[in-house]
């Protein structure tokens, strides 16, 4: 069975409790179930994976390309504006990364409209809640059938 990748970057251990009135009451485990769930009726295996470190993004990033991941639903959070190694990592992997935000990065404040990370993503989705996620694992489950390219 092929793996997808959900990669969570800083604070995001925090969903439920940080901010709800823009990232919801979900948590992280909500987020977790939601993708195993909708990566299972894709007949997808998903390695699912949380750090406040930007270097252990990069390290799952390597580790999903040497294990052939499908590919990538990477949530960067606060690395989004600011990490060039993982921008660096998206584009060394050579997978198709799905970008995902909870809340609508355009409608926040100034800094939070740039991501390096959309330089080198297959696609981008925001503002949907949690339900991003799994919009995210629909689209790489019909990239890796070829019904989008």
């Amino acid at each position: 069975m092929a793996t997808i990748y959900v990669l969570n970057g800083p604070n995001l251990n925090l969903l439920g409790t940080r901010e709800p009135e823009v990232y919801g009451r979900a948590t992280l485990a909500d987020v977790e179930a939601l993708c195993r769930a909708r990566a299972r009726a894709h007949g997808f295996d998903v390695a699912f994976h949380h750090s406040n470190h930007e270097g252990d993004i990069v390290d799952w990033l390597h580790e999903a390309r040497a294990r052939g991941a499908a590919g990538v639903v990477l949530n960067p959070a606060g690395y989004t504006h600011t990490s060039v190694a993982i921008l660096d990592a998206v584009i060394a992997s050579e997978l198709p990364v799905i970008e995902v935000h909870i809340s609508n990065i355009h409608a926040r404040e100034p800094f939070r409209r740039h991501s390096y990370i959309s330089k080198a993503a297959k696609a981008v989705v925001c503002g949907f809640g949690i339900e991003g996620y799994g919009l995210a694992i629909d689209g790489l489950a019909k990239l890796c059938s070829g019904r989008i390219s």
